[in-house]
């Protein structure tokens, strides 16, 4: 889809539609369900209603206005029954105002958010932007770059609102003025153009209850990416006198405000080591950190908290598999398959493996674009291959890898498959027993959660035989000079004291990331990859590194004529944050012929702007300018 078709298929204008006790409604009208539809989503636009943009700081729980509370009933005014944060619904001289040629100043208003000067999905004051974003003119002659979205059926969760035939003819109008009341709903734009089939050839509508439209849990396609903006307090920061520009989130994310007093918090009154002792604190802290991983599982859709073990990040994770199950079921001869895209912390510790038992590390190739090639994956499959280990996304490269298929064909073989979801899972959603894996490993400074700690996921078969990698407290049942009775994972996995307060920051990440909504955040990220790979390619001489058809945030490139160095400090100067490096991705970046790149990488909390200011600076350096 389009930016201007998400456009279009997000634009609505004022449609009037008959009170029921007149007992005739406009032609071509939709069935009761798609009435409620129509209704559900006026409600939901209305700034400070329930669903994720309600409440506090996007704080509140993701689901729709229940329809019947918020219905008008028969004999009220459309003012008693306004949203409580719209100014208000038409009044008469509005309805009269619809029979015109033209729509009004009214309609407008309603119609359509400000535009913004770069197309957007979804417009900065929470409503659907109209159609009039498909006005601006492109400033490209080639077509934009489409990218996969990075999960399946992601068109599926945001069906189009039905549409109603057309805007009331004069005669609907002066109809309607005489009924006990009316009903609004937001419409197609275009209506306003069409005209209406005449009264006398309209069927009469069965009589219809605002009681009888349900609520339909109609997915959200608002994103307000200016109050995202006023969660984060360090893009109010300076650098060099300019503001903050944050593109180096691949590497790590800025944290919400909601998930610094989290921390505060437990500092100020719940500060305690866990789980043995008897007192107030320790029973506060123990709820704090066991809720953590609650919300940990429920974000990866584990079946149980049992399979979440907490560690320092993705890379102890890794390690933790390596050194403890794969020392276990890996031995001489047998065989470990990565791909050429990992990030060093999935190549290092394999190596390690390898070298210590005597097993063979595979590599999966990689075609022009950064995809790996499944037909040569699987040629390296064998009734050896122990364990394949893969990332989710290319932390170099931005490549969203086939990774369901990838277990798939895996577990044909009998081999386990450990993902690293490290630079997916701020991007896109994550079922673990949709991909089936035995292994998922995260950050949680990657998902907008404080550094050092992290996450190991496990299926319980696996956990059940894999012994503890460290020995100490907590860890156990029983302890005595001639043996240790160790505990079921995952307190086997969690030996001394624990990074408590930082797990319960992740669980208020998690908390913030939710109540925004995985499909909005990634709805978002799409549209500004497509915007910023397009500007990208106008610079003379800028080449990217990584366009494989399914991406997620990175745009890797180098610049003709400067080092990687170079243009990261010039971009510093202008306050813009990117890595310059090899990423820890040395093999990846070598297998395009480059040792180095800029990374710039995008977040929820990016915006046109801040692709614009890149763009500028990269312009100004190839015409010269410092």
């Amino acid at each position: 889809m389009s930016t201007s078709d998400q456009d279009k298929a997000g634009s609505f204008s004022p449609v009037m539609i008959e009170d029921v006790a007149g007992g005739e409604l406009p032609a071509g009208l939709p069935d009761v369900a798609a009435l409620a539809q129509m209704a559900n989503e006026f409600f939901r636009s209305a700034p400070g209603q329930a669903g994720p943009f309600g409440g506090n700081q996007f704080g509140g729980a993701q689901s729709a206005v229940t329809l019947p509370s918020m219905a008008p009933q028969f004999g009220a005014t459309p003012s008693s029954f306004a949203p409580p944060s719209a100014e208000r619904l038409p009044s008469e001289a509005d309805v009269q105002r619809l029979s015109g040629s033209a729509p009004s100043a009214f309609e407008l208003s309603l119609a359509a958010a400000p535009v913004s000067p770069n197309p957007s999905s979804f417009s900065g004051a929470g409503f659907p932007q109209s159609a009039l974003a498909d006005t601006i003119a492109s400033p490209f002659s080639q077509p934009m770059p489409v990218f996969d979205l990075p999960f399946p059926n992601f068109e599926a969760a945001l069906p189009a609102i039905p549409r109603m035939a057309a805007l009331p003819t004069e005669a609907d109008v002066t109809a309607a003025l005489n009924s006990v009341s009316s009903f609004y709903f937001l419409e197609d734009a275009g209506a306003l153009s069409k005209p209406t089939q005449a009264k006398a050839d309209r069927p009469a509508a069965a009589a219809i209850s605002p009681s009888l439209l349900p609520d339909l849990q109609l997915p959200r396609k608002q994103f307000d990416v200016d109050s995202v903006r006023r969660d984060f307090p360090i893009l109010q920061e300076r650098v060099n006198g300019k503001p903050l520009i944050w593109l180096d989130n691949a590497a790590t994310t800025q944290k919400p405000q909601s998930v610094i007093d989290r921390i505060s918090y437990f500092y100020e009154h719940e500060n305690s080591n866990i789980h043995r002792a008897a007192h107030e604190l320790a029973a506060r802290a123990t709820d704090a950190y066991e809720g953590a991983r609650q919300k940990v599982a429920r974000f990866l859709n584990a079946p149980s908290t049992n399979e979440i073990v907490f560690v320092r990040g993705a890379t102890e994770a890794i390690n933790l598999v390596a050194k403890s199950w794969g020392k276990r079921h890996i031995g001489k001869d047998d065989e470990i398959i990565i791909s050429w895209i990992e990030h060093h912390a999935n190549i290092v510790p394999w190596q390690m493996l390898a070298a210590e038992t005597g097993a063979r590390l595979r590599v999966a190739p990689v075609d022009d674009d950064g995809q790996i090639l499944l037909d040569e994956f699987e040629k390296l499959l064998n009734p050896k291959t122990r364990l394949v280990s893969v990332t989710q996304v290319s932390n170099a490269l931005g490549t969203i890898t086939p990774t369901r298929q990838i277990v798939q064909m895996a577990h044909r073989y009998g081999a386990r498959v450990l993902v690293d979801g490290a630079q997916s899972v701020s991007h896109m959603s994550t079922d673990v027993q949709a991909l089936d894996c035995d292994f998922f490993v995260f950050s949680g400074h990657k998902v907008f959660g404080p550094t050092g700690i992290g996450v190991l996921y496990g299926k319980p078969d696996v956990l059940a035989d894999t012994p503890p990698w460290q020995g100490g407290g907590n860890m156990i049942v029983d302890v005595t000079f001639e043996k240790t009775i160790y505990h079921a994972p995952p307190a086997r996995f969690e030996a001394g004291t624990g990074n408590i307060a930082d797990a319960v920051g992740l669980g208020a990440a998690i908390d913030y990331v939710e109540g925004l909504g995985m499909e909005n955040i990634a709805r978002h990220e799409h549209d500004l990859l497509i915007y910023a790979t397009k500007l990208l390619q106008t610079v003379p001489g800028l080449r990217l590194i990584g366009t494989a058809k399914e991406k997620a945030s990175v745009m890797s490139f180098v610049l003709e004529g400067y080092k990687t160095e170079e243009v990261g400090a010039a971009l510093n100067k202008e306050g813009i944050a990117v890595r310059s490096g090899h990423h820890c991705a040395q093999p990846a970046l070598r297998r395009f012929g480059v040792e180095t790149s800029v990374r710039p990488s995008l977040a929820l909390y990016n915006n046109y702007a801040d692709v614009d200011a890149l763009i500028a600076v990269l312009r100004k350096l190839k015409n010269g300018g410092a």
